[in-house]
């Protein structure tokens, strides 16, 4: 009997989807879950080194987000709402245009952008109204330091914009971009950095990890200095996370593919924490995603780079990790089936009914669970 996506359904009053991110990051509330018995407890975020132990591995995503949302208007004097997707110049200096596995799995390639002088870049992008960004319509953004061409609607509506501009396109993008803010947040954020981890380093994500969202450096610190290993990887989350499971067959879905990038010194930590019979807790359901991409069955990590499509969902035997620190999923989304092959769909089931039941705040800026 296979499992429908229907399965992992719940109702969620609308006032729980957090619009904004509390003042504080380490003062959401933290739902802590017993992955065996299906007991929860509730905490603060800011007491989570009283939940690891000395000599464990806490893994982060220091991926950091791209300010891929641009708004223009065209010539005639329409407002456009453009997302970069990914850059398609053919001699682009991206090293990871062109490989066999990206043309084949044609994911977003949001990656090592060049901070070259280069004067266009033609990219693919979602816009809104694609009514109105009809081929040969010019797109201006700011005070025309930047302007776009629609050169082509290609598969699925999205356009090929040639983007002109003089100096640095990241640069650009820093002044003129906004945070692409997944689609149930309405309102504006005062400070963009608040949809990036204070970690973040390595640019390339459409849409933040938002599990790391509550540390802080001070949290981060006290971590390490109880003698837990913190280690960082990177994925760099595509759109496509937002994606809804379609079909009825949870099997039947089609994961997307990020890239991925984990260091040397960052496998052999985990590899050495593994042998201890320490704990291994991904934060975020993206570094959880990597970690088991790259373990063998022994839960031994291997250093590489590329693209990983895994879809975990229940019945999946986890290798790597032993625990997971996550926020609160949509319904029917790959994120809540993904945390239920590790505590039971059940137990996640009964877990979300105390969090609404205790007023928990939802989604990306919400608030947090830890799966031990």
């Amino acid at each position: 009997m296979y499992m429908k996506k229907s399965d992992f359904n719940f109702d969620l009053p609308q006032e729980l989807i957090a619009q904004s991110p509390i003042e504080n990051r380490d003062k959401s509330r933290l739902l802590c879950l017993d992955k065996v018995t299906g007991e929860f407890s509730h905490y603060c975020f800011f007491e989570l080194p009283k939940l690891l132990g000395e000599g464990d591995c806490l893994v982060l995503n220091d991926s950091r987000v791209l300010p891929a949302r641009l708004f223009g208007k065209t010539e005639a004097g329409s407002t456009v709402e453009i997302v970069l997707l990914r850059e398609v110049n053919e001699n682009s200096q991206n090293p990871n245009f062109g490989t066999d596995v990206s043309n084949i799995l044609n994911v977003p390639k949001i990656i090592n952008i060049p901070n070259d002088s280069s004067t266009s870049q033609t990219w693919e992008c979602l816009t809104k109204p694609g009514k109105k960004a009809i081929v040969g319509t010019k797109i201006i953004f700011g005070d025309g330091e930047l302007t776009a061409t629609v050169r082509d609607v290609i598969d699925g509506g999205n356009r090929l914009l040639e983007f002109s501009f003089e100096g640095i396109f990241l640069e650009v993008l820093e002044k003129l971009g906004k945070m692409p803010l997944p689609p149930y947040i309405h309102d504006e954020l005062d400070d963009p950095e608040r949809y990036q981890t204070v970690y973040s380093k390595e640019i390339g994500s459409a849409a933040a990890p938002t599990a790391g969202l509550h540390f802080t450096h001070e949290l981060l610190e006290e971590i390490s200095n109880k003698g837990v290993h913190v280690c960082y990887l990177t994925l760099h989350v595509g759109l496509g996370t937002f994606r809804p499971v379609k079909t009825d067959n949870i099997e039947d879905h089609e994961m997307h593919a990020e890239y991925y990038v984990i260091s040397e010194e960052t496998a052999k930590t985990i590899n050495e924490a593994k042998k201890r019979k320490n704990r291994i807790t991904a934060v975020g359901t993206t570094s959880c995603r990597v970690l088991e991409s790259c373990s063998d069955e022994t839960g031994t990590i291997s250093s590489s780079s590329g693209f990983t499509n895994i879809f975990i969902y229940p019945g999946y035997k986890f290798k790597c990790i032993d625990s997971l620190i996550t926020n609160f999923h949509l319904p029917e989304s790959t994120l809540i089936m993904l945390i239920s092959a590790l505590a039971g769909r059940e137990n996640i089931l009964n877990a979300y009914k105390e969090a609404i039941k205790q007023k928990y705040k939802f989604y990306s800026f919400g608030d947090a669970m830890i799966v031990s």
